[in-house]
Parts: C-alpha cells; sequence; structure tokens
C-alpha cells in the first residue's frame, strides 16, 4: 500500500477571523477587502504577479508576469507557445507550492487580447483551483 502525504491545514485558515491577504480587484473605493483562507490568498497572489511587470516591485525587479508585453507583438503559434512555457517557468519559480493542472491561453489578435487559464493544485492539500486572466490594450 503507498504511503501518501499527510494533508495540510493551514494554520491561518483555523482562524476564521483573521485576514491572510486582500482580495483583487480592488473594486471598494478607500477599502482592501481582506480574504480569510489560504485558497483564495494563493490565488491572489497569483493573480498579483501576473497583472504586475518586472521592475515595477520596489527591491524585486525579477517579481512580475510581464505578460502586457506580449499584447503588442504579433500574435503567432510560436509566441503563444513561448508564451505559456513563460507562464509556467514563472509558477514554478515564484510559487513552488502550486501545481499546474493545465494551462491554456488564448489570443484575440483583432481586440489585443490574451487570455490565461491556469487550473491548479496546492502541494499536500487537497486545494484546487482555477484563475482566468484576461489582458487587453
Amino acid at each position: 500500500m503507498p504511503i501518501s502525504s499527510p494533508i495540510t491545514i493551514f494554520p491561518n485558515d483555523l482562524k476564521p477571523n483573521v485576514g491572510i491577504g486582500v482580495n483583487i480587484p480592488f473594486d471598494k473605493p478607500g477599502v482592501f477587502t481582506p480574504n480569510y483562507l489560504t485558497k483564495n490568498a494563493i490565488k491572489n497572489n497569483i493573480i498579483n504577479f501576473f497583472l504586475t511587470n518586472p521592475g515595477e516591485r520596489f527591491m524585486n525587479p525579477n517579481f512580475g508576469g510581464g505578460l502586457r508585453d506580449f499584447l503588442f507583438e504579433q500574435i503567432s503559434n510560436e509566441n503563444t507557445s513561448t508564451l505559456q512555457l513563460q507562464v509556467q517557468e514563472q509558477l514554478n519559480t515564484f510559487f513552488t507550492r502550486i501545481n499546474i493542472l493545465e494551462l491554456n491561453i488564448s489570443t484575440d489578435p483583432d481586440l489585443y487580447t490574451i487570455t490565461v487559464n491556469i487550473k491548479y493544485s496546492i502541494s499536500n492539500t487537497q486545494i484546487v483551483d482555477n484563475i482566468t486572466i484576461d489582458f487587453n490594450q
């Protein structure tokens, strides 16, 4: 019988009144809406990463997905494949506890739009989630 790894429950998830992150988008004027679960904090961290351009974060110039750079390039199968590899590498580098289950990138050259769909799990948990991020001009 194979030995399974233990399921991790994040200690912060056991404290229902303790905020561990903020929700994106910031949709309330002048207020950050906290989130209270690790699942939501990780999801918002990934979204924040891809909405940030490299060099934009003070003291961490390598942080950021840089996906907006692709909006003004000629969209081709080669570029889309390169972008997919870049997203995969960035997630592996900056989010080591994330296991990518599916990664799909679609483009609409006429609308200058890139859509990134990521289905992922978090190591040693039963958390599975997905993110869709649309980038447009």
